[in-house]
């Protein structure tokens, strides 16, 4: 996903940061606020649509 995001919001994205972690966490935030959670929801998540909230997100 981080590849996907970068290429598609080259210009936009000011920074990146990913964060391993263990027991099934995926989480995704945009300045600071929890875009998704799959802890929360239990699923992963559709790689196509959080890149469109991303992208929302970055204007």
């Amino acid at each position: 996903m981080a590849s996907q995001l970068l290429t598609t919001y080259k210009q936009k994205i000011q920074s990146l940061e990913l964060v391993p972690s263990g027991g099934g966490c995926f989480e995704l935030s945009a300045n600071g606020d929890l875009i998704y959670s799959k802890l929360q929801t239990g699923e992963f998540p559709d790689e196509n649509q959080l890149v469109e909230e991303v992208g929302k997100r970055l204007g």
